[in-house]
């Protein structure tokens, strides 16, 4: 007699019974199989998989007075359907369609082409335009407002859709699997931890392991050097590059992800596994190695224009496009190659080197990873799911590109004259480079726009290539049934052989959004009608609405490489134009036929308005800056004084003091011994942005490192002697608005040692990927001159006191609100 377990919605109950049917039917033999018993692999019971985890099972043994008179009795492990496949789930970063050698590029991307090969390309798949509302996406199988990430994390605010908390009524695919079974792993970006919760402190309920991932091995934030990250394993932030000068990220994740399926394999080779593999390329910094960037030399000296043809060409000849497909115009907003002058072509051609290495650097080292899996006999029976990008290709370098994406991200583009500077460091870790938009644009060819762009394809389109040979036979095989990014985990659950739970951890489950796309896997399916008929798309602002073949899009009011800077309306509702386009006969949205067809865009448009209000999209927001500095909830919120005595390392940003746009003091107490001292005793950021409080051979120094073009640095000229003393650097902020300068003031023991005035400073962030840190620092130094990481405080930090005034742009916020207040409130006047 085998047993079912079933649990209701409220009080969990356990049922003894003969297994006759299930809510639809016979149970099926792959998920009937699902508990094993410890020492013996043929016994197995069944579960019911809609309730997780399963109620406790009834001991089943024989208890009398001694253990001799008695029978033991272990309880069964869940483990996956006897069929079930190993899945391997990858997701790169800023991917055009246009870079990979898969859907077109000219860029080599060998393991993406051998997944293709291997089983079949999707040509019409879609992401959310943006990494955060992406990657939520794609691990929940819910629409990004629907689960809190409608932006980026850092922008979160204060509304259902956009407040970045992902919820535990839409449990995660690691969750799920691991809680049937299987071994759960996430290696690289997360980007879904809300920002206030990426400390030490947690709570870690939305961290990867709150998510289900038994093992995570990678970074919190949006994105991070590849040379000197702020890496984790599991929740402990580590420094494997510390005295390692040849390490990169882009292999140790490899090696990581590597020897995690070599110890399992070791340890129990029918454990089944799945690995969520994301790595940082190929967002910015693009950090590739110097020999990667070598092969590259050259290879883009034809320009951006005929880089766009040849890719445009490869399309047409692999049937990545179809043939009734045509090249977009390129926007009269960009320069075009033969416009530039001999040192833009010359960086510009240098900066397209590096990105194409970087992306040919990754996707090698995902190729290590399933060789590995081969290596281990394992292919066969392995879903391979590889999503070539979260979203377009990223215009966030500015027109010029930059070798600071810090800089550009704080609305500053340094001219191509500085930027030579940089030429021969291009890639290494002296640089957090980024490419110029022309670039961009031509590597999410033959589509218009880019990442942020929501309403057009050059921001959503995404190539993906799915292999699983045991199941999937039609070998590079195109499928152009139109996906989204909320497809892949029920395509999971379904190759798994198991449904959607309605309750895990004792919540409730929102039915997913998502539609399995796993009837496209066999050939005679091919030409299937799409089961997917409407999608909506929107970020900050710009919306689309696809049904049934067709697409309507808002017409983007300012390009996004401007960050805001044009000017926005803000009644985001009916101030934006729409496109119309019939995707059957105009695949690329080339034609628009909005002022031909009013009638089908209205009811385009209305559609819409259902789908936006069903899913949390509302109030829309076009704003960045306002969202960047919009309040939101952090251990350091409302607090006027920061007191520590030291060491502590490694807090985020949204963890942290706030000195930007204020004025602030910093106080510390210390001691020196006998012998002097050296050290640091408070920093945040790093060589791309970024301050320091340290001593110097026993001289004290403060320095502000403003986005690695100026260093303004106030130092005592004199050590300090060995015994008490008391440090303190005042910033007096004049000005309203952002990143306006002021008057900075050193003293040492009362005395005034160096004032000296900033005639400008960092606006809106310091270097993310960076840290605050007490007694010593971490990542990159503020200035490379002056010392090396970890650089320790050799003397003693009694008390250091950080006290931030309130931002002038906080209160002007704290009056546009109470105004708006007031008009909405008339019994206030």
């Amino acid at each position: 007699m085998k047993v079912f377990i079933a649990a209701g919605l409220g009080i969990l109950a356990l049922v003894t019974a003969l297994i006759l049917f299930n809510p639809k039917g016979m149970i099926e033999k792959r998920q009937a199989e699902r508990l094993k018993m410890p020492g013996m692999p043929n016994a197995t019971t069944s579960i019911d998989t809609r309730y997780l985890p399963p109620p406790a099972p009834e001991f089943k043994g024989v208890i009398n007075f001694n253990a001799s008179d008695s029978t033991p009795y272990w309880p069964p492990q869940v483990v996956p359907p006897k069929d079930a496949p190993n899945i391997l789930l990858i997701l790169t970063d800023d991917v055009g369609y246009g870079a990979p050698s898969t859907f077109g590029g000219t860029i080599p991307t060998p393991a993406l082409d051998r997944v293709a090969q291997m089983g079949i390309r999707y040509i019409t798949f879609h992401s959310t335009a943006l990494c955060s509302p992406s990657r939520a996406s794609l691990i929940t199988g819910h629409n990004h407002h629907a689960v809190h990430t409608g932006t980026v994390i850092e922008q979160a605010t204060g509304f259902p859709g956009y407040d970045s908390v992902i919820t535990r009524d839409t449990a995660s695919i690691g969750e799920i699997l691991k809680q049937n079974g299987y071994a759960t792993s996430w290696f690289g970006k997360d980007h879904n931890t809300p920002d206030w919760q990426s400390s030490q402190l947690g709570p870690f309920d939305n961290w990867p392991i709150g998510y289900g991932f038994q093992y995570f091995y990678g970074f919190v934030g949006g994105d991070t050097s590849q040379w000197q990250p702020n890496l984790f394993r599991n929740t402990t932030p580590i420094e494997p590059y510390l005295n390692n000068p040849n390490w990169n990220l882009t292999t140790a994740m490899a090696d990581e992800a590597i020897n995690y399926l070599n110890q399992i394999n070791e340890l129990n080779p029918e454990q089944k596994f799945f690995v969520y593999y994301a790595p940082g390329g190929t967002h910015a910094p693009h950090h590739p190695t110097p020999e990667w960037i070598e092969k590259f030399k050259g290879k883009f000296d034809h320009g951006w224009n005929e880089e766009r043809a040849r890719i445009f060409a490869n399309q047409k000849r692999l049937g990545v496009i179809p043939e009734n497909g045509e090249l977009t115009p390129w926007p009269d907003s960009l320069k075009k190659w033969e416009e530039l002058t001999a040192d833009e072509k010359k960086l510009f051609a240098r900066q397209a080197e590096v990105y194409a290495a970087y992306l040919a650097y990754t996707d090698h080292e995902i190729g290590r990873v399933i060789q590995a899996i081969e290596d281990q006999g394992k292919l066969d029976n392995t879903l391979i799911i590889y999503i070539s990008g979260d979203n377009g290709s990223s215009p966030e370098g500015t027109v010029l590109g930059t070798p600071n994406e810090v800089a550009s991200l704080n609305g500053i583009v340094i001219p191509v004259e500085e930027q030579m500077k940089f030429y021969d460091v291009w890639g290494s870790d002296k640089t957090y480079p980024h490419m110029a938009v022309g670039w961009t644009w031509a590597f999410d060819t033959p589509f218009q726009w880019t990442k942020q762009i929501a309403s057009h394809f050059g921001g959503t389109r995404q190539g993906v290539a799915m292999a699983w040979p045991n199941r999937i036979k039609d070998k590079g095989g195109i499928r152009t049934q139109f996906h989204h990014i909320i497809d892949v985990m029920p395509t999971l659950l379904e190759a798994v052989g198991i449904s959607q739970p309605v309750m895990v951890n004792g919540s409730p489950q929102k039915p997913i959004q998502g539609i399995s796309m796993a009837y496209t896997w066999d050939e005679a399916n091919k030409e299937t009608p799409s089961k997917r008929t409407t999608q909506y798309f929107e970020m900050f602002g710009n919306r689309a609405i696809y049904h049934n073949g067709w697409i309507a899009s808002t017409t983007p009011i300012a390009p996004p490489w401007e960050l805001g800077k044009g000017g926005l309306p803000e009644d985001v509702m009916d101030s934006y134009k729409w496109e119309l386009y019939n995707l059957k006969d105009d695949p690329t949205q080339f034609n628009n036929l909005a002022s031909k067809m009013p009638k089908k865009l209205e009811e385009m448009k209305a559609i819409f308005i259902g789908e936006a209000s069903k899913y949390n999209v509302f109030p829309l927001d076009n704003s960045l800056g306002k969202r960047l500095l919009s309040p939101r909830p952090s251990p350091s919120a409302g607090r006027k004084v920061f007191t520590y005595t030291g060491p502590v390392s490694q807090v985020p940003h949204g963890s942290s003091p706030k000195l930007l746009d204020r004025s602030y003091t910093i106080t510390a107490e210390i001691e020196i011994p006998e012998n002097g001292a050296e050290g640091v005793i408070v920093t945040q950021g790093g060589r791309f942005g970024g301050y320091a409080l340290y001593l110097l051979n026993s001289k004290p120094v403060f320095l502000w490192n403003y986005f690695d073009l100026e260093r303004i640095r106030w130092e005592d000229k004199e050590p300090l002697s060995p015994g008490k003393h008391t440090l303190v650097y005042d910033f007096d902020y004049q000005g309203i608005g952002f990143g306006k300068g002021g008057v900075g003031v050193l003293k040492v023991d009362n005395k005034e040692v160096a004032r000296k005035r900033m005639e400008k400073t960092i606006p809106f962030a310091l270097q993310w990927d960076e840290t605050f840190n007490v007694g010593l620092d971490t990542g990159t130094p503020v200035d490379d001159n002056d010392y090396q990481v970890p650089f320790k405080f050799t003397g003693k930090i009694h008390k250091l006191t950080i006290e931030p005034q309130e931002s002038m742009l906080s209160l002007i916020q704290q009056k546009i609100l109470q105004i708006k207040g007031d008009r909405n409130n008339p019994s206030s006047e």
